[in-house]
């Protein structure tokens, strides 16, 4: 008699993969949260908020999971998969409320499965966000054995009258610049084309060690800024680096001018740049070159901001022009 194992499918690994991880998942929880793991629906109720805004935000890991996968390194692209969410409806002033993770591989492995959940489930502590559901898709003939997709959902808060778009982005404001871990979950393919053996030795360990430094989570630096200070814009530099991320909360007949000197290149992003023979533009148009986040805030409070947020840099101000973002 055939079976749905028969087809490649273990439904018994699916279950075991929940109950690895139903502990830590309901961790993550606070008394918004109305239902556990194992509902068709996970159930949020807002509460002390007088004009709340939801904000969303998708996304997911990319090639850098190829470096994990080939590794068997499996803890930190969860917490990639989560910030870079969370980071993106950040832009906006939202706090995360609640998270949910879609698994893809080709056969359920439930160790791997809890390894990578428990990567979002530290993410979602750091940040006092919930994660309320997921889904963990065995797809044998899609996906060949060994590989995962990882991609999440994070839906978060923010009273209309605090929401940050850049429409009060003004001539003589300044640019700074929160400083990255690394590569991020962007560029991942080009990385990989220019640095083929992950096992390499760069600065003292094997490469893969520094291409696998997660994402870092802004939260905690943006809301001690805005705690303190009023922030006008907010950009994630995510894939398209700062030449697309920049202008895309710059008002028509505004120019952020940054200056690429005043910015901490990682080293192996100069390492990639020389080895793969790349010019400056396309660098800047791909990875965040140390810059993670750009801050829009006023001039007299730049130096109390820089002392904020350690490693951070003043790196431009916002001029008139045509161009929305100028490199000098």
């Amino acid at each position: 008699m055939t079976t749905y194992k028969d087809s490649g499918v273990d439904k018994k690994e699916g279950y075991q993969t929940v109950s690895k991880i139903k502990k830590a998942v309901s961790e993550t929880h606070n008394p918004n949260v109305l239902n556990g793991i194992g509902s068709f629906g996970a159930f949020y109720q807002l509460s002390g908020y007088k004009n709340p805004v939801l904000v969303s935000g998708t996304d997911g890991v990319g090639t850098k999971l190829r470096i994990a996968l080939d590794t068997k390194i499996y803890d930190t692209i969860g917490i990639d998969c989560f910030a870079m969410c969370a980071n993106d409806i950040l832009c906006h002033g939202a706090k995360p409320l609640f998270f949910l993770d879609y698994l893809a591989c080709g056969k359920l492995d439930s160790d791997v499965a809890a390894e990578i959940i428990t990567g979002i489930v530290n993410a979602c502590k750091e940040t006092n966000t919930a994660l309320i559901g997921g889904e963990t898709a065995e797809m044998p003939g899609m996906y060949t054995v060994g590989d995962y997709d990882v991609a999440g959902f994070c839906v978060g808060v923010v009273e209309r009258n605090e929401i940050i778009d850049g429409s009060q982005i003004q001539e003589g404001q300044v640019i700074i610049g929160l400083p990255s871990s690394g590569f991020h979950s962007n560029g991942f393919s080009l990385v990989r084309k220019i640095f083929p053996d992950f096992y390499e030795e760069f600065e003292g360990k094997p490469l893969y060690q520094t291409l696998l430094i997660p994402t870092r989570l802004y939260q905690n630096d943006i809301f001690a800024i805005r705690e303190k200070f009023p922030i006008y814009g907010i950009a994630h530099i995510t894939g398209g680096g700062l030449i697309e991320n920049v202008p895309r909360i710059i008002p028509d007949g505004l120019s952020a001018e940054i200056e690429i000197a005043k910015i901490k290149i990682p080293s192996v992003m100069k390492e990639l740049q020389k080895r793969g023979n790349i010019d400056e533009k396309e660098m800047f148009g791909t990875f965040n070159m140390g810059v993670g986040m750009c801050v829009i805030a006023d001039t007299a409070n730049a130096d109390n901001i820089l002392a904020l947020v350690e490693n951070s840099m003043l790196i431009g101000s916002i001029k008139k022009g045509s161009e929305k973002i100028r490199l000098l």
